[in-house]
């Protein structure tokens, strides 16, 4: 049975661990509900974060054919919210729930040509797609950047499947992707799937834009701790509802949100769907807008905002140093 988006949660026995790149930790899964992952599918993780459990999605970068292995590939980025430490202190042996297989990014097979981007972490929702196109014998070239050999998982043996299809951009041998050229080879009948930074998705998106590419034809996976500036702590207010709430570095505003007992609205909690989208009255500060769902005039506007993901910051710049001159941004908004 194919990846959907109904939720049926079950226990996940870690029977594999292992350090594939730089802080990146492979994490093998053993379901007690198994079902096979198609590509671009993922799950979510229930992490226990300093006492409290939240949810977390991560791309499976592989299942077995009767699903009762998977695996998942985690960074441990230095501005984490606490979801992938969580994940790196796991050992064979530990349970946790998660759900089965969830498809928000599938992969549509029946393209004249595609275009595989990966930037950095954002490899493992891509590994799938890239193996089932060349099982089926498509025209695909997998694009893979990033800053250094060291920290990209999984390039030795992408290389070794995928030879000449796999082009390698590594920033600190001279190598760096170029956007520019890269939407230029597109052609009308191209798909281009891509999972990385936000700064990388919003100049492809742009660029593809600015061709007239099709946007139909331009399909994405975000990181929703991908975003322009350093987070800081800030303050969110909602005055219907009587709050004033302090939103950590490592917390979302919609995470502070529901623990001060807002009633928020949320589907993806990856700042792709709008759902929980709120309406910003008063804004001292700067937005760090880290969705891909408002276009670049609404993000200029500065009146709705994807709490989910995005941010406030006391300056353009998001310096701490700044911040801590100025006092915290502060964003009154109104909630649905």
């Amino acid at each position: 049975m194919a990846a959907s988006n109904i939720e049926v949660w079950q226990l996940g026995t870690v029977v594999e661990v292992e350090k594939i790149a730089t802080d990146v930790q492979r994490v093998v899964l053993e379901p007690s509900l198994p079902r096979k992952a198609e590509p671009g599918s993922h799950i979510d993780v229930m992490v226990r974060i300093d006492g409290t459990e939240d949810r977390r999605s991560y791309s499976i970068v592989e299942s077995s054919e009767d699903g009762t292995r998977l695996a998942i590939s985690v960074l441990k980025a230095p501005l984490s919210r606490g979801g992938s430490v969580f994940i790196h202190s796991l050992l064979p042996g530990d349970e946790l729930e998660i759900t089965q297989p969830l498809q928000n990014f599938p992969l549509r097979v029946g393209a004249g040509r595609y275009i595989l981007l990966a930037g950095g972490i954002g490899i493992t929702a891509m590994i799938n797609m890239a193996r089932v196109l060349k099982n089926i014998r498509a025209d695909y070239t997998f694009v893979y950047a990033g800053r250094s050999r060291a920290v990209m998982a999984y390039l030795e043996e992408l290389q070794e499947v995928h030879g000449e299809n796999l082009v390698v951009h590594v920033d600190d041998e001279g190598t760096p992707l170029d956007v520019h050229s890269l939407v230029d080879s597109a052609t009308e009948d191209t798909e281009l799937y891509m999972c990385g930074p936000i700064r990388l998705m919003d100049a492809v998106r742009r660029t593809w834009t600015a061709r007239g590419l099709s946007y139909p034809n331009l399909r994405y996976e975000t990181f929703g701790n991908s975003g322009w500036h350093d987070p800081e702590e800030f303050i969110v207010k909602v005055p219907r509802l009587g709050l004033e709430v302090p939103v950590g570095k490592g917390r979302s505003m919609l995470e502070a949100l529901e623990d001060a007992g807002a009633d928020m609205m949320f589907d993806c909690r990856k700042g792709e769907c709008g759902l929980c989208e709120v309406r910003v009255l008063k804004l001292e500060g700067t937005i760090d807008h880290r969705d891909v769902f408002y276009s670049a005039r609404q993000k200029n506007a500065t009146e709705k905002m994807a709490c989910c993901v995005s941010r406030a910051v006391t300056s353009p710049t998001g310096l701490a140093s700044e911040a801590s001159a100025s006092g915290p941004a502060v964003v009154t908004i109104e909630v649905s």
